[in-house]
């Protein structure tokens, strides 16, 4: 066979691509949305990074041309410049744990777990008439008393609403604490309107 021209051959090659490109074209034309999107949203963080650029080379300029005033602001007050009120007295009522002591009352004593301490006098022991109630059976299985608030949190799904009830009615009767008889209601609640 002979060769033909290079025109002739240019040509028929551009016409069997351009064949070939039409009958994909149902398929590419599917992906063309995505691709401009993705290329819009490339132009767009590559001049977010060019406008970053350009702020913080405006902060270094700036930084240099007016250097920073050390100045703290007269209400700013920080734990460093409150050394010479460490004495132990405090204006809000003592709420606020000193030199790593953990408190056992107040709003830091959600994670506590011992008995709340009377800073007056000891509270008197139970006389004959006043006997503790006998513990519920979920107290000791739950072994309740030694919990943090968040291991209490942890433990409670698995209760069932009488149990619930007996261990706020225990810590009403012993601790008080507010914020394990809110944790506790709260369950009780949920419980009672899964049921």
């Amino acid at each position: 066979m002979a060769t033909a021209p290079y025109g002739v051959r240019l040509l028929v090659g551009a016409a069997v691509t351009a064949l070939e490109e039409t009958r994909r074209l149902p398929q590419t034309v599917i992906t063309y949305p995505m691709t401009i999107v993705s290329q819009f949203a490339q132009l767009v963080m590559k001049m977010q990074q060019d406008v970053a650029d350009l702020v913080n080379r405006g902060d270094e300029t700036l930084d240099h041309l007016f250097p920073p005033k050390d100045e703290q602001p007269e209400w700013a007050t920080f734990d460093e410049d409150d050394d010479e009120s460490d004495d132990g007295s405090d204006e809000s009522g003592g709420d606020t744990p000193r030199n790593g002591e953990r408190l056992t009352e107040g709003r830091f004593a959600l994670y506590s777990t011992g008995e709340p301490e009377s800073r007056d006098a000891p509270e008197p022991a139970p006389t004959v008439d006043e006997a503790p109630a006998p513990a519920p059976g979920v107290v000791a299985e739950l072994d309740y008393e030694s919990l943090t608030l968040a291991q209490l949190r942890a433990r409670l799904p698995s209760l069932k609403v009488p149990d619930l009830e007996a261990l706020l009615a225990f810590e009403e009767a012993t601790k008080a604490r507010a914020p394990f008889q809110t944790l506790i209601a709260n369950r009780i609640t949920r419980a009672s309107a899964k049921s």
